[in-house]
């Protein structure tokens, strides 16, 4: 399994960013996929999320209503648009995945996942 995050760069506090990221080698039909986060001296932290098996999305508080998670399942892409962006959004973004079902809220901790990508800088600097 091989996931590759892309999109990534500098932007303007209240601007936006689309980050795509495309997997290979998956065939799973049940799967988590989810968007994390990594900021300088921090620990990585769960940004959006899905399930396969159920219709929720997870968001972290700080992003709800201005970040968006979606996926294109023929591309087997997901994306992560992100609306508003603040200097705290700062971080290198990760793309991550999980196979099998999962029943309630997307799995939104490092520990739950097994595949990951190679990260996107993305800056909000004025």
């Amino acid at each position: 399994v091989q996931l590759v995050e892309s999109g990534g760069g500098l932007v303007q506090p209240g601007g936006s960013l689309r980050l795509s990221c495309a997997a290979s080698g998956f065939t799973f039909d049940d799967y988590a996929m989810g968007w994390f986060r990594q900021a300088p001296g921090r620990g990585r932290e769960g940004v959006a999320s899905f399930s396969t098996s159920d219709d929720r999305l997870y968001y972290r508080s700080s992003v709800k209503g201005r970040f968006t998670i979606s996926s294109d399942n023929a591309k087997k892409t997901v994306y992560l648009q992100m609306n508003n962006l603040k200097p705290e959004d700062t971080a290198v973004y990760y793309c991550a995945a999980v196979a099998g079902v999962i029943a309630g809220i997307p799995p939104s901790e490092t520990f739950e996942y097994d595949y990951w990508g190679q990260g996107t800088q993305v800056t909000v600097s004025s």
